[in-house]
C-alpha cells in the first residue's frame, strides 16, 4: 500500500479525469471555470472535469488525471511533508478546503471537510 495510505492516514477520495467533452449530469464551478460531474453516481469515486478555454486551474490538472485523497489537517499535511504545491488552498465550496500538488509529474489533490 502506499505511504500516504498505511503512514501518513490519508484516504482515497476520488480519480479525477479531465475530458473535452460535455458529460451528463455536469456542475458548473464559475470561479474556476470549470464543469464537474460523474462523482455522485460512481461507486468508484471517478469525477469528469470539462475546462473552458480561459479557466484557471492550473495546466497540469487541466491535461492530466488526478488522485485526490481526504486528509485530516491541509495545513499540516502541507507544512510538513515535502510537497510541491501548485495550487494553494482554497474554498471551492463551503466546508472544504483543497490544494493541489505535484509528485513525479502527476497531479494530487489534497481535500479536507470542516469538521461538525
Amino acid at each position: 500500500m502506499p505511504q500516504a495510505l498505511v503512514e501518513w492516514g490519508w484516504k482515497y477520495h476520488h480519480l479525477g479525469i479531465p475530458t473535452n467533452e460535455k458529460m451528463p449530469g455536469e456542475k458548473y464551478l464559475p470561479q474556476f471555470k470549470f464543469f464537474h460531474s460523474g462523482f455522485p453516481t460512481s461507486p468508484f469515486g471517478v469525477e469528469w472535469m470539462r475546462f473552458e478555454k480561459d479557466s484557471p486551474i492550473h495546466p497540469l490538472i487541466q491535461k492530466v488525471p488526478h488522485l485526490a485523497f481526504e486528509v485530516e489537517n491541509l495545513d499540516c499535511e502541507l507544512t510538513t511533508r515535502n510537497l510541491k504545491v501548485i495550487t494553494p488552498p482554497n474554498p471551492p465550496m463551503e466546508g472544504i478546503r483543497v490544494a493541489m500538488i505535484e509528485h513525479n509529474g502527476a497531479p494530487v489533490e489534497l481535500i479536507e471537510f470542516e469538521k461538525k
